[in-house]
């Protein structure tokens, strides 16, 4: 495509995908969103960091060639629009790009800048990786027990946007539509006449593509274990089906390398004891087993005969070198990983159940100062890595904030390129920085003998620590 407004670096060259896979060349084209408010300080520190790694693990071999594209608060003042059609073609001509915090605009039109990107590139996948970096203040006792990825979808349940606000015309209409076609579902509404709408889809296409990148991407990285979590138990045909649907692709595709949670108490049952009778291992699975009906016990022994089936590929303890694939109740994941974050890894989940999920798991390890975070689809390659945490605009231009949250949303970009020497580094930087307590002074006023640097300073104490 020819840019007006963009322009093309000399010398670097496009990212491309081939057979499913990255095609990475050594001088890759990289479009870049700095971002608004502290997003300029950021994304300074922050790009000197990167091509400090990429020089150290190198040598001059590799380069990265960084594309300014335009969006939020600077675009607007440039060119009189939020986000230019250039920027989303950058993004997908050149498949990979990182962005800094966004602000959201106030009034009409784009609901946010974030959801806009992901929408129109469909970047179904939102990953965030949480994990624990020595000396990071924390407000647990073990947050060196924390190391989970978080496998959000990115473009379905309530962030669609389907909505409609109380008092408009839409709203009238659409809930006369609900009495006549619904009435029992119009009758649920407690307070029908003042009550706005909202609307939550969920697939099977959208529900399986995320589950079956979440299990690939497990797989890879040789994870233990991958969990739906879901409100199944209220919701039972959007997010229980999430649940469902989930299990179904796991069996369907990836037989030979998962088990799942209830699969591995029937088959452990029997090496526990290999004359066990179905019935005998039926109540052993489920402790409710006696309180059923005769068609419910029916279920739960053919589940267990399904289990059995599997024993020579899984028995005889081969389960258990395999990835478990386990469910939890969306409330009660918020407690568990908590009070026993060890017993989660991988975990797939439904977009606002991820929302919360990250934010709060996020706070366990140093906040979203420092989370980062990834929009990927990963059957056409598009990727745009991006700070999780806002603009922050009463900071702005101090040189004050802390960057971490790009850097490390860099660090994962570099791994999804296959430049794990370059990310490696960045982390280490990173460990490195925060252990001899030279950090930014939102870190600084929660350790003790702290050194607080401003945010060119922690990046400059990154790169010292590279090595």
């Amino acid at each position: 495509m020819a840019y007006t407004n963009v322009k093309v670096p000399e010398g670097g060259k496009k990212i491309s995908i081939k057979d499913g896979k990255l095609q990475v060349p050594d001088q890759p084209i990289i479009p870049f969103i700095e971002g608004d408010g502290t997003g300029r300080d950021i994304w300074r520190a922050s790009v000197r960091v990167f091509d400090a790694a990429v020089e150290k693990a190198y040598g001059g071999k590799r380069k990265i060639h960084w594309m300014e594209v335009y969006a939020g608060e600077k675009s607007f003042k440039l060119f009189q629009t939020w986000l230019p059609e250039e920027t989303t073609e950058a993004f997908k001509e050149f498949l990979v790009g990182i962005k800094g915090p966004l602000t959201t605009p106030i009034g009409g039109g784009i609901r946010s800048l974030n959801v806009a990107l992901r929408k129109l590139l469909d970047l179904y996948v939102c990953q965030r990786p949480v994990r624990y970096y020595t000396g990071v203040p924390s407000p647990v006792k073990h947050p060196e027990y924390v190391d989970m990825v978080i496998f959000r979808e990115n473009t379905e349940d309530i962030y669609t946007g389907i909505e409609f606000q109380y008092g408009t015309e839409e709203n009238t209409k659409f809930k006369e539509l609900l009495k006549e076609a619904y009435p029992k579902e119009y009758a649920k509404m407690r307070f029908p006449d003042t009550a706005a709408i909202g609307i939550k889809p969920v697939s099977v296409e959208g529900t399986e593509r995320l589950v079956r990148a979440a299990i690939q991407w497990a797989l890879d990285n040789k994870r233990k274990n991958v969990n739906f979590v879901h409100k199944g138990n209220i919701m039972k045909f959007t997010e229980g089906a999430f649940k469902d649907w989930g299990y179904t692709v796991a069996k369907r595709e990836f037989r030979d390398r998962i088990v799942t949670e209830r699969e591995s108490w029937i088959l452990g049952n029997k090496e526990k004891n290999p004359n066990l009778s179905v019935e005998d291992n039926a109540r052993m699975t489920d402790p409710g087993f006696e309180m059923m009906s005769p068609a419910q016990q029916g279920d739960i022994k053919a589940e267990v005969e399904a289990a059995l089936k599997l024993w020579d590929t899984h028995g005889d303890g081969k389960w258990k070198k395999m990835l478990l694939i386990k469910d939890s109740i969306a409330d009660v994941s918020l407690q568990f990983t908590l009070i026993r974050p060890r017993d989660y890894d991988v975990i797939a989940t439904l977009n606002l159940n991820g929302d919360y999920l990250s934010d709060a798991l996020a706070a366990q390890v140093g906040g979203i100062g420092i989370a980062p975070g990834a929009n990927i689809n990963y059957v056409s390659g598009h990727a745009i890595f991006e700070a999780t945490h806002g603009t922050a605009p009463k900071y702005a231009d101090l040189d004050k904030v802390n960057p971490g949250s790009v850097i490390l949303s860099g660090e994962m970009m570099f791994r999804y390129l296959g430049w794990t020497e370059v990310a490696d580094l960045i982390v280490k930087g990173m460990e490195g920085a925060v252990a001899a307590r030279t950090v930014t002074y939102d870190f600084a006023r929660l350790m003790d003998h702290a050194i607080e640097v401003k945010c060119s300073e922690f990046a400059d104490a990154i790169i010292r620590h590279m090595g």
